[in-house]
């Protein structure tokens, strides 16, 4: 992984990205402008990496490394994060005089860039005919931000956040991923069943395994969509991300990208019963009442109506007693192609779970306690599998 950074203000957000990246389990290798190291030093970038930083395009050659053709050649991925107005007209143009120009040239990786200059500098016809060229040539830009700039101006120029740069590289990696060309639908998070215009019947779920899923799906290349309950957590880059609060709701977002889809994972926390007549106004306790009776309505079976689609369909049970069995018998009677089964307790809310894989092919498959983001890559790797022998 290559991470160019240019001389502007920005520079010193770049340090953050790297960390991101390392954090990720990425090799990253840095590359800097001259003007990039009056705002950060390449040490910051060298103690973040645990690799030498690139500040100049004439470099020693040695048996087994050659420059910027080894580093070219060797990447997953070349992001560009500051890069200021002159960078992308070098780009743009082809210009070799350092070692982002240099490893430009020789590397076939996915380039992802991410523009940071005043407002003015963005919007000049010559940076947005060079935003154009690079464009065409296939690179990806992410932002710039509108907001206040170094001058303290304010307008559309500051460098984007490290978290949308850091999905960018993912889903820019992920397009030759095995996924590719694929739509994934996701549900994720818990469901709201309104009492009145405040107050709901729901659940713990933080939605986190469905994010995970859907950014694991994103990284394999899939067209991903996902639906979800309420939720504080950060939308996957490039993810379409449609939001719900019923089951109801959710079950139409659904039925609505099935038809197009090659494969659904049902991780929701769907709310089987819905309040009969929920309240216009607020409920207010009486002078004397003891309690209150709340009448049921039970929610459409939204993964039990997909029977027949022909698509991959992926259930979730989260069990309190009898998993393998529970989980089994969800797998027959709504004819899905895997469940994923885990203890509702123990993992509604956490970051971490432990699960047993159930097919029709297969003995249960039991996986240790994991965080969340590794369960949903090793489920999307079995699912990539699926589909390949379907």
């Amino acid at each position: 992984m290559l991470l160019g950074v240019t001389g502007g203000i920005a520079a010193y957000k770049a340090a953050d990205l790297a960390s991101n990246l390392v954090q990720l389990g990425a090799d990253v290798h840095v590359l800097m402008t001259q003007s990039a190291t009056a705002f950060v030093g390449p040490t910051t970038f060298a103690a973040l990496t645990q690799n030498p930083v690139h500040d100049s395009a004439i470099e020693r050659w040695e048996a087994g490394y050659t420059g910027h053709v080894s580093l070219g050649q060797s990447a997953a991925a070349f992001v560009v994060a500051p890069a200021t107005a002159n960078t992308i007209a070098k780009l743009a143009l082809g210009l070799a005089d350092d070692m982002i120009g240099t490893v430009a040239l020789t590397t076939q990786a996915p380039m992802v860039i991410a523009p940071a200059m005043e407002h003015e500098m963005f919007h000049h016809p010559a940076t947005q005919a060079h935003v154009a060229t690079l464009r065409d040539r296939g690179a990806l830009f992410v932002g710039p931000d509108t907001g206040r700039l170094a001058s303290g101006e304010y307008g559309e120029g500051r460098l984007t956040t490290a978290a949308i740069i850091t999905g960018a590289v993912r889903q820019a990696i992920g397009l030759g991923g095995p996924l590719a060309g694929t739509k994934i639908v996701v549900t994720a998070g818990g469901t709201f069943e309104a009492l009145d215009p405040v107050r709901y019947i729901g659940n713990r779920s933080s939605g986190r395994m469905g994010y995970s899923l859907a950014q694991s799906a994103l990284d394999a290349g899939a067209n991903v969509v996902l639906i979800t309950g309420p939720s504080n957590l950060p939308t996957p880059y490039g993810a379409c991300v449609v939001r719900v609060e019923s089951a109801e709701q959710m079950n139409t977002a659904v039925h609505t990208h099935v038809p197009t889809a090659d494969a659904i994972l049902m991780t929701a926390a769907v709310a089987d019963f819905r309040p009969s007549r929920p309240s216009f106004e607020k409920i207010k306790k009486k002078e004397g009442q003891v309690g209150l009776t709340v009448e049921l309505d039970r929610n459409p079976d939204i993964i039990g109506g997909l029977r027949d689609a022909p698509i991959l369909r992926i259930g979730f049970a989260a069990e309190t007693s009898d998993h393998v069995r529970n989980g089994t018998d969800k797998l027959t009677r709504k004819n899905l192609d895997m469940v994923v089964v885990n203890d509702a307790v123990d993992t509604i809310g956490s970051t971490t779970i432990a699960a047993t894989l159930i097919t029709r092919s297969a003995d249960p498959e039991t996986l240790p306690r994991m965080v969340k983001e590794r369960m949903a890559a090793a489920i999307i790797e079995r699912l990539s599998a699926m589909l390949a022998r379907s």
